[in-house]
This record gives structure tokens, sequence and C-alpha cells, in this order.
């Protein structure tokens, strides 16, 4: 509970709560993404009703509490305490009867106020405990932000990853982590990065150089938070004896947290300007995502080009065969 309570107030999905009431049960555990709306079991029908869900009352759950005498409520109350319940919500700062109050003390169940109506406690609250209980992965690379789009860069360590990701910066782009990311998967399908240490922040080591504020020397502008991944690439020693993708015809993926990924693989040798070479790959992978795919455009163009040539080279022998015949 008390992860929901220390929300920041200006984040998207804050819910601005406080506790009136059993302040002791905010160490109490939440095992459910979902939430409930009691107004049936307020009612006395306990029918499907799923306790360990934060339960929210709103305006027609309060009306019902309000109006109710208490000896009437005070069964189906009691009742609903015997499940094992995170807590209550009351919307619109509606602060419930006293004795409604100090049943919840007893129980040990926090009471919680949020100024918020129903519709939008319950829209940011779901947010909240996807992002809270969403599979999660610590990985070691660099996390930047290159033209808008959020790019993974890994490698072995001392393969100059950081250093790519300095030119990156200094070309305009943004640094959200350097060396631990952490990556969680939302809605099942969307891969979230951000730094894995509050401490590390928006630094980065640079062998000989030690620790920079990348903040500092580059801007506000310069670092964000968190943001989607939508590429990754791979940084490694250019090997000789390996053939490497000329055409980009075959498109390479990885999978992270269950989520696909487009993948680049980067031979690094010197002389090889790889910030250059990033900021084509992000914006060549836009134009793909636009239905433009300059690789199969070019080799069916060369097809075109080598059938036709053939034809032309064979085209006066079959003809004089054939007028020959005649």
């Amino acid at each position: 509970m008390l992860d929901l309570i220390d929300l920041e107030p200006e984040q998207p999905n804050a819910l601005e709560l406080r506790c009136i009431g059993a302040r002791r049960g905010l160490a109490r555990e939440i095992y459910s993404t979902d939430i409930n709306r009691p107004g049936m079991a307020l009612t006395g029908f306990f029918e499907k009703f799923v306790g360990e869900r934060i339960q929210i009352i709103g305006r027609g759950e309060f009306a019902y509490i309000a109006t109710m005498p208490e000896e009437r409520l005070m069964p189906q109350l009691r009742k609903l305490l015997d499940y094992d319940i995170p807590c209550f919500i009351f919307c619109y700062n509606l602060e419930p009867p006293e004795y409604f109050k100090k049943t919840l003390e007893q129980a040990g169940i926090p009471l919680l106020l949020t100024p918020l109506d129903a519709s939008s406690l319950s829209i940011r609250l779901l947010r909240t405990l996807d992002e809270i209980f969403a599979p999660s992965q610590t990985i070691h690379a660099v996390f930047a932000e290159v033209e808008g789009m959020g790019i993974l860069i890994q490698g072995e360590s001392g393969v100059g990853k950081s250093e790519t990701v300095l030119e990156l910066l200094d070309r305009g782009h943004r640094l959200i982590a350097d060396d631990s990311v952490l990556l969680k998967c939302l809605n099942g399908n969307i891969l979230w990065g951000q730094g894995a240490s509050e401490v590390m922040g928006h630094h980065m080591e640079i062998r000989g150089l030690g620790v920079i504020d990348i903040a500092r020397l580059y801007g506000l502008n310069s670092v964000r938070d968190r943001k989607p991944v939508e590429m990754v690439f791979q940084l490694e020693e250019w090997d000789n004896t390996k053939n490497y993708d000329r055409l980009g015809i075959s498109g390479m993926t990885t999978t992270i947290l269950g989520v696909n990924i487009p993948m680049v693989l980067i031979p690094v040798k010197p002389g090889r300007n790889i910030p250059i070479i990033i900021e084509a790959a992000v914006i060549h992978d836009r134009l793909k995502s636009q239905g433009v795919h300059v690789a199969k455009e070019f080799n069916q163009n060369l097809i075109q080009w080598m059938e036709s040539e053939s034809a032309r080279k064979h085209w006066p022998d079959s003809f004089l065969k054939k007028r020959g015949s005649k």
C-alpha cells in the first residue's frame, strides 16, 4: 500500500491518496492487479465477490452507506472484513460515517480518500498496478533516445557503448540510462526502459575520464527518465571470418520479456562511425514502418534489370531463328 501512497502528485497516474484511518495497515501487501466496487456486497449479496482486491467507493456506494442505518449495514460490513481486503478508497474526498471508520480501524484495513472521481481513479489505479506487477528484467546496456525512438545499445564491456552514446548526445539526442537498464513489459506487448539505479541517475562512466553528469554537461534537454524500447543495437568486434548482412533484406529481431524488438548487428572496427550508422538505421526503420522498404525495392529492381538485360541479349538470336524457320 505504501507504494500507492508515495506516488508523486505530478505523475500522470497520481492517485492523490491520503490515509484517514488504520495507518498501521498501510504495510499490507496488494496481490491483485484488479479492483472492485463493493456495491452488491454492501447490500448483502456476496456471490462472486473478490475480497483480495482494492475496494473503491464511488458516489453510488457512498449514498447507500450514508442513508443506511448502522444496524442494517454492520452485518454486511463485518462480513466484508472477513476477506483479506487491502484497503478501501473513497472518491470525491467523501468521508464515511464514524462507525464505518471505527470498524475499519479495528480491523486494521486502511481507509483512504482521493479527490478523484471513481472512473478517473479506476483508470489510474489499473495503470499503476499494471506497472507495479509487470514482468521486469535488468540488463547491462545503454538506453538512449535517437530521433524520438528508444534504442538499447548492447555489447561486450569495452566495445564502445558509452562512447557511442556520448557522440549521439553531442548530435542532439538524449540519454535515458547508462550501464544498467530496468525493463518492464506493460500490457503484455510494450517494453518500457528506465535507469535501474536511482543513485546513478543520468551519469555515465567513460574509461579514462571517469563519471560525468550528462544533465550538467549537455543540459536538461539531453536526458529523459523512461521510454518504450523500439530498437536494439548489438555492437561486436569486427570478425573477418563472419559474413555480415549487406542488403538488409532479412530483418533481425530479439525477444525481451516476450516482446519481439527489431535488432541491428553492427560490427565495430577503427574508422567506422557507429553513431552515424545508428542514426541512419533509426531513420531507415522509420521508413520501413511507413511502408518504404529500400532493401526489398533495390532487390526487386535489380532482378528486373537482370531479367531485362538478359532478354535484350537473347532476343535477337531467338527472333532470327524464328524468322529463318519460316
